[in-house]
């Protein structure tokens, strides 16, 4: 619904204004995705069948139901259990493949939550590998991926650097960022400042999880100490008009995803409400600042949403139809890989 005036009577009447059309038939972009966090109900009842549990879809579903970002964890760190070798890696990536392309993504940086392997003893580099070979046939459907290897960051700088040694070791074109994830209250960026100056000489882009929950503060850590590239969610920059003036400068893009945001309870952390709503979203105001902004759906399965999903969130929170058309370009504009 949106709020027009009418010049003669001066009253503001409220119509329906239909999703345009222009936006939803554009080919896009996706830059925050993990893989791990695309897993449909169905998918995880195979998974789990695979490895002898019983599990139904109906209860995968009770499980990716959560109201703050602790209950999220939980759920991520359940479902993942049953990812334990390439072959389930392969059948994750080539069911996420087939959701991209159903919704026109031609493009797609998707994160490996490659500390979570080594935290379960798995060989990252063979999984991997798996996931190459799988994926390999929807480059001629028109899908081109490039992977982001990701540390957790309560794991610590140790277990990061074996990420980064990880990817370096994995030797692939396909690998084109390192980043971290996970609870950003846990350790400070400074305990990671080696981590990202090898990532760095390796020849990784940077990012990493920040202003999703904490403060601003956490965003210009991530800028100043890290020298991060992008900077994912980061809507606690709404707090701070100097740090979007700065982003805005420099061109450093939030990686924006609304529905998690509000699923997490991130976006009633960031606005001071416990029950905040899509429409509070600070996406407007952010982009309006001239901060570079692209969407994403960060764990669309868990989430319960879709990249088209998110487009339609940003136009109830209120950006014009321009503006979306600039978000849809910035997914590329951004992207870390060769994109067309």
């Amino acid at each position: 619904m949106r709020e027009s005036r009418n010049s003669h009577t001066e009253f503001l009447t409220v119509e329906a204004t239909p999703f345009p059309e222009r936006i939803a038939s554009l080919p896009k972009a996706e830059l925050h995705l993990h893989l791990e966090g695309s897993i449909r109900p169905a998918t995880a009842s195979a998974l789990a069948a695979r490895h002898g549990v019983k599990l139904t879809e109906e209860e995968v579903r009770r499980r990716y139901a959560y109201t703050n970002f602790a209950g999220f964890l939980d759920a991520f760190k359940w479902v993942t259990s049953f990812v334990r070798g390439p072959k389930d890696f392969a059948l994750i990536a080539v069911d996420l493949a087939e959701q991209l392309i159903e919704q026109k993504v031609v493009y797609a940086e998707v994160t490996l939550s490659v500390g979570v392997m080594f935290l379960r003893q798995q060989q990252p580099e063979a999984n991997f590998a798996a996931i190459l070979k799988a994926t390999e046939p929807f480059e001629k459907r028109g899908l081109r991926l490039n992977w982001i290897f990701d540390a957790v960051r309560q794991f610590g700088a140790g277990a990061a650097m074996r990420v980064v040694q990880a990817a370096r070791r994995c030797s692939s074109r396909r690998i084109v960022a390192f980043g971290i994830g996970g609870d950003e209250l846990s350790m400070a960026a400074g305990e990671f400042r080696g981590v990202y100056e090898r990532a760095a000489e390796y020849g990784f882009h940077r990012l990493i999880h920040a202003g999703e929950i904490g403060g601003p503060e956490k965003i210009r850590e991530a800028i100043e100490i890290l020298g991060v590239e992008r900077v994912g969610h980061g809507i606690a920059a709404i707090r701070d008009v100097g740090l979007m003036e700065t982003l805005a400068e420099r061109g450093i893009p939030l990686e924006i995803c609304p529905a998690s945001n509000l699923r997490t309870g991130a976006l009633g952390v960031q606005v001071g409400k416990s029950e905040a709503t899509m429409e509070e979203h600070p996406l407007a105001e952010i982009v309006r600042r001239g901060v570079a902004v692209t969407l994403s759906t960060d764990d669309p399965a868990m989430f319960h949403t879709s990249l088209e999903e998110e487009y339609r969130n940003a136009w109830r929170i209120g950006l014009t139809e321009e503006e979306m058309a600039g978000v849809v370009e910035n997914g590329f504009r951004y992207a870390f890989g060769e994109v067309r």
